[in-house]
């Protein structure tokens, strides 16, 4: 039986990217070992969207007040890799990572499935 998920993140620099996890956005975290954390994610949900491209995955965080969030992350630290943009399905905004990698953080406008 499925009893969770587990997602993998990348990066160039693991050590700033999981402390960043851990302190910054203040993620429960379990050491596997050898400073393996394994953080404990918010409620989520799985899109499956087409590609003509490399099948591939993403990571992005919903809030509920993306204009809240964003002032709490910069007051923070956190450095935006763009300004907020207007989608169908929400607004959209992204941040670096220290490692140099880029996650997604929106306010949804979908129904969503974790109030299942």
């Amino acid at each position: 039986m499925i009893i969770g998920s587990h997602v993998i993140a990348f990066s160039s620099d693991p050590e700033a990217d999981r402390a960043f996890f851990a302190d910054v956005l203040g993620y429960p975290h379990v050491d596997a070992g050898g400073g393996w954390l394994i953080f404990k994610l918010p409620p989520t949900e799985l899109a499956v969207h087409p590609s003509d491209g490399p099948s591939g995955q993403g990571l992005y965080f919903m809030c509920d007040d993306l204009e809240a969030t964003v002032s709490d992350l910069e007051a923070k630290g956190v450095e935006f890799a763009q300004d907020a943009s207007e989608e169908r399905w929400g607004r959209l905004i992204r941040f670096r990572l220290p490692g140099g990698g880029e996650v997604g953080i929106y306010e949804p406008r979908h129904p969503l499935a974790i109030d299942l």
